[in-house]
């Protein structure tokens, strides 16, 4: 799958209403930690089905990021049936953003 951009108008329905989990990557293109994260979540995209991966740009989105208190950017977040399961902030490595979508 590919990344699907966050905003919004499409929160409710890939996020919220989604059958399946999904990942959160906030981020800001002024962020360097953002940009050596921004690959590998993108990798993950190209290599799972079975979790929707998305991003939002805390700079497009101010609300959403105060949504889910993001402080502090790259943030992941992951949204198991409408509730955040699992969060991290900070470059993680690839095996830690599998382990946190169950894999």
């Amino acid at each position: 799958m590919s990344v699907i951009t966050i905003t919004s108008a499409n929160f409710e329905q890939e996020v919220l209403n989604s059958n399946k989990p999904v990942l959160i990557d906030f981020w800001a293109s002024w962020c360097g930690p953002c940009k050596m994260l921004s690959p590998v979540v993108d990798e993950i995209a190209g290599e799972v089905d079975d979790v929707k991966i998305c991003k939002i740009n805390v700079d497009d989105e101010p609300n959403l990021a105060s949504k889910f208190q993001v402080m502090s950017i790259p943030t992941l977040v992951v949204i198991e049936n409408g509730a955040e399961v699992r969060r991290s902030v900070g470059v993680q490595p690839k095996g830690a953003i599998l382990g946190m979508i169950g894999k």
